[in-house]
């Protein structure tokens, strides 16, 4: 019986750690926003470099790269019903629409074709997604 005692608390001890880094594996993004900073180490200065915001929903919504001069690029994203990102809208260092990329999906929810238009709706490329399996 002591034994057996001594096994199950051993399992249990085990255990927990495993549970919590699965716990931690998977961050809650709801309303959430990420900011990233980089840090002189002599100076101790920070500069923020990167920052992504997430929806009630949990989908990001907006991403901006930022270097020593200010915003270096912003991307804001839209989802259609099936929560899928149909649309991302690139902007430049000066805030203004640079390019627009729209997303088709096929029957298993990967991404089949992307369009690329300039800010005026000009089409200028399609990227077409091709998915190959290898059997072994």
């Amino acid at each position: 019986m002591r034994k057996l005692l001594t096994l199950l608390a051993l399992a249990f001890t085990l255990a927990v750690p495993v549970a919590a880094q699965n716990a931690n594996a998977q961050i809650d993004k709801k309303n959430l926003v990420i900011k990233e900073w980089n840090t002189d180490p002599r100076s101790g200065k920070k500069v923020l470099d990167h920052v992504t915001t997430y929806n009630a929903d949990g989908k990001k919504i907006e991403e901006i790269e930022y270097n020593s001069d200010g915003q270096k690029w912003r991307k804001r994203f839209e989802y259609g019903p099936d929560g899928k990102c149909v649309k991302e809208m690139v902007y430049n260092e000066r805030n203004r629409l640079d390019t627009v990329k729209k997303y088709e999906y096929n029957e298993f929810g990967r991404k089949k074709t992307q369009y690329n238009y300039n800010a005026k709706g000009k089409l200028l490329t399609i990227k077409v997604f091709e998915y190959l399996t290898e059997d072994a």
